[in-house]
């Protein structure tokens, strides 16, 4: 990232989560009910979670970087606590084992989970216990990610920039997707359990999630991110870690269970004739900006060559199903490497609406750093003026409104 920094620290079932975003400017009014609050619920969401989501009732607490509602310009700290901490105080203990008991070894496993970082973990870091390695991988970790996204939709949608999300399958089932997405995509969505736009296939999911549980299986899918309101000009062709696509397409790839990222029509787009893939470019009122310089489709998903045309940014993401099975796969006794069956956490059955919310996050981070970049300032007047100033003149050079 070029002008935000994040990071994220802590354990599935230590303390808590710090999450640290350093680089915005100072003047951005928040508040953590109103602002990040209400994402670190709706991550906690959907059909198929776990015992862990009845525990949890995330909120962040504000460390540093705020003073009466306004960021400070200096890096923000939140911690988000974990409640079920009180639950694995001697498995996590930070102190050796007693040495006339051993009560870390009570939630010890030994038996690495295919799919998992468990194995590979282990070995780089030369540890024995599992669980020194999945405290850190698990996907718990992305309530921090989702805290610093929801303090960088703030600031986006404070320039008129909005973020939602939707899922379009699970497992087998697709969900039929409207030509034209509804302007407010959360409002949309975050009331069905599967956080679809079709309620013909959430019914599907919802029978094929509860047919895994059923079965001891998981099941992933993929779920679509949408950016509307973004100026022209984000991002840059002249290097390949300045191409906006490949800064989202990373982000999106570090989401845990991720494999698969595109945008636009993307795979899609390999199968078509080139005419049938790009945007023609038009000045009629058919390219939605009043008369001014436009597109009349949007094929490629909001992005040339690296940077914004002014079309919605389109993002997709395949989530593979969850590692951890009740119906155990083959692995090995790292104790002495005999045959075994994998081990089993407490996990979900299927988290792909949860994952979309991370998706959010992960793209407003990117979206919020290129937009610093090209309109960056100490405070928040002096980006407005960069910004607005970039406004004007694209409606000089005939780009029209966003």
């Amino acid at each position: 990232m070029k002008r935000l920094l994040f990071r994220t620290a802590g354990e599935s079932h230590g303390r808590g989560l710090v999450a640290l975003l350093e680089g915005l400017p100072a003047g951005l009014s928040l508040e953590m009910v109103r602002d990040v609050d209400p994402d670190l619920k709706r991550r906690q969401g959907g059909y198929g979670r776990g015992r862990r989501m009845q525990i949890e009732s995330d909120c962040a607490e504000v460390i540093s970087g705020v003073r009466l509602g306004e960021t400070l310009g200096s890096p923000l700290a939140l911690i988000i606590w974990n409640r079920d901490s009180e639950n694995w105080l001697e498995a996590m203990s930070p102190l050796p084992p007693d040495p006339d008991g051993n009560p870390k070894a009570l939630r010890s496993l030994y038996l690495p989970r295919p799919g998992h970082a468990d194995l590979v973990g282990l070995l780089k870091y030369d540890r024995r216990d599992t669980r020194d390695i999945l405290e850190r991988a698990s996907a718990r970790e992305t309530a921090a990610r989702v805290a610093c996204g929801a303090v960088c939709k703030k600031l986006l949608a404070d320039f008129g920039i909005g973020i939602g999300s939707h899922v379009t399958s699970i497992g087998a089932v697709e969900a039929r997707v409207p030509d034209e997405l509804p302007e407010d995509l959360n409002s949309a969505v975050d009331a069905s359990p599967l956080r679809t736009l079709d309620d013909e296939a959430a019914s599907l999911m919802i029978t094929a999630i509860d047919q895994a549980k059923e079965e001891g299986d998981t099941l992933g899918g993929i779920f679509e991110v949408v950016v509307r309101g973004l100026p022209a000009g984000l991002g840059s062709y002249v290097s390949y870690d300045t191409r906006l696509d490949g800064r989202l397409a990373g982000a999106m790839m570090s989401i845990q269970a991720i494999k698969g990222v595109e945008i636009g029509v993307g795979f899609e787009g390999a199968r078509r004739p080139g005419s049938e893939v790009h945007d023609p470019i038009v000045t009629d009122e058919s390219a939605g900006r009043a008369g001014g310089i436009g597109r009349s489709s949007n094929r490629a998903g909001g992005l040339e060559g690296g940077m914004t045309t002014g079309e919605p940014l389109v993002v997709r993401a395949a989530m593979k199903p969850i590692s951890t099975l009740r119906k155990r796969l083959p692995s090995v006794d790292m104790r002495d490497g005999s045959a075994a069956d994998a081990a089993v956490e407490r996990s979900d059955v299927c988290a792909v609406p949860a994952a979309a919310v991370v998706g959010e996050a992960m793209v407003a981070l990117v979206v919020a750093d290129a937009f610093l970049e090209k309109f960056g300032g100490d405070a928040m007047s002096e980006v407005r003026r960069n910004f607005e100033s970039y406004i004007a003149y694209l409606g000089e050079r005939g780009y029209g409104e966003r």
